[in-house]
């Protein structure tokens, strides 16, 4: 930042960091969605820190052969009965429990946890339930639907696994492969399910939306068709390098279809947006020549989307964009990677007489201090916005590489009790093996 700029509106101040120290690579951190728990995975293990005492909680062990890449949360379950998936560089992804009935109800065990978790939680044992093999390669990502009745695995095989609970029960865990995308070019690296909200008007298909970023430089987007196939409806491309991950809107502003951002090795962050049908009354209903899988192939609707890039955020790296994280609650997006800086970047709404840049503009800006229109015309949103870089800290982790960022709910004891569970911080996680937490000021 040159002299003659005004300083930045936001700044990070560092909170203590979660202990101990894991003393090793660690890759990323994904806060449980309801509990104040967090899963931090590193060589060939996760460890689960409370988010109040910044502490370990209990360790998942001896599942894998190789390091632990990535994991995830298992949605809807009670507070007493935890579940994470672990995918590994050993090809192979796991299914793992935890859960403790003699807790005497959720409500006691949320205030054991937002307390300070129990020794005997420390003590107590993850269950490795199922192994899930089929990959080539290392799997590179996980992600739970939002239902949770659908697992997504993604490997350097190139290819993207869809896995259905097929388990008469809850407590039956069977699992089995329903479809396996061929499609990407090269190494998939993240795959990332549409939270479930604002997803009516498109019929055609289940609620399920999927999207995956790759080594070839595209996203995906995944549906299943009424014949139960699932199929790449829009490949978007515009990125110069590996995508490395994405992520949907997490809490839309307004009832259109959620967007979607992607990060990347060419230093940019771009967002997504589905050209939605205008009039859906106009296309065939469901029910006419007995529903659409009974129409000719010549008479269907095309399969595919419109998607298109309505921003590129401000330039804010001078390496690969590891990981960018979009707050549900603020919708600022926060980002971080190989240059170990931390930015953060606020869309706000454009002054009336202001320029809307198109994408082509948008590209010539890449060099970067021109915050980006997000694309959205005047007959389709209410008001035009823009993405401002609002804050930039160098050397998060002193010289090391910052694997992952994400939003998370303040639970520790120097946070107000009335905000306990309500501020967010940010939890960054690095090639130190430190999980390092942060306040917005």
């Amino acid at each position: 930042m040159s002299s003659h700029e005004p300083p930045m509106p936001v700044k990070l101040v560092p909170l203590p960091p979660f202990k101990p120290d894991l003393c090793e690579r660690a890759w990323q951190s994904i806060p449980h969605p309801t509990l104040p728990l967090l899963a931090t995975v590193h060589e060939k293990s996760v460890t689960v820190f409370s988010l109040s005492t910044l502490s370990p909680h209990s360790h998942l062990t001896n599942g894998h052969e190789r390091s632990v890449r990535s994991t995830t949360w298992k949605p809807n379950l009670p507070p007493h009965k935890l579940c994470l998936i672990t995918g590994s560089f050993d090809s192979s992804a796991g299914l793992w429990r935890w859960e403790d009935e003699g807790r005497g109800g959720s409500d006691n065990l949320e205030v054991e946890m937002t307390g300070g978790a129990r020794e005997e939680s420390e003590e107590k044992d993850w269950e490795l339930i199922v192994v899930l093999e089929g990959h080539d390669s290392e799997i590179k990502s996980v992600a739970f639907s939002p239902s949770g009745q659908y697992v997504a695995t993604c490997s350097r095989d190139k290819a993207v696994w869809i896995w259905e609970d097929v388990g008469a029960s809850e407590a039956d865990d069977e699992w089995e492969t329903i479809a396996v995308l061929n499609e990407h070019d090269g190494d998939v690296k993240a795959v990332a399910w549409c939270p479930d909200t604002n997803r009516s008007g498109r019929g055609r298909y289940s609620s399920d939306v999927l999207a995956s970023a790759s080594y070839d430089d595209t996203v995906r987007i995944w549906r299943e068709d009424e014949d139960g196939e699932w199929i790449c409806v829009a490949v978007l491309e515009g990125h110069k390098g590996t995508v490395w991950g994405v992520q949907w809107e997490p809490n839309p502003k307004t009832d259109r279809f959620p967007r979607l951002l992607s990060w990347s090795a060419d230093r940019t962050i771009r967002v997504w947006t589905l050209k939605e049908e205008e009039d859906e009354a106009q296309a065939a209903p469901r029910h006419a020549f007995g529903g659409l899988g009974g129409i000719p192939n010549t008479m269907r609707r095309s399969q595919k989307e419109e998607w298109s890039c309505t921003a590129i955020l401000p330039t804010a790296h001078t390496r690969d964009i590891y990981s960018a994280t979009w707050s549900p609650q603020t919708g600022r997006v926060a980002s971080t990677g190989s240059d170990a800086v931390i930015a953060i970047y606020e869309e706000v709404a454009s002054d009336p007489n202001g320029a809307v840049f198109t994408e082509d503009e948008a590209a010539a800006e890449l060099d970067g201090d021109v915050p980006m229109s997000n694309g959205h015309s005047e007959s389709n949103t209410e008001a035009s916005s823009q993405w401002k870089l609002i804050s930039t800290t160098p050397n998060a982790h002193g010289p090391y590489e910052i694997n992952h960022i994400t939003w998370c709910k303040r639970y520790d004891h120097d946070c107000p009790p009335e905000k306990r569970g309500v501020e967010e911080m940010l939890v960054t996680t690095g090639d130190d093996g430190i999980v390092r937490s942060w306040q917005i000021s």
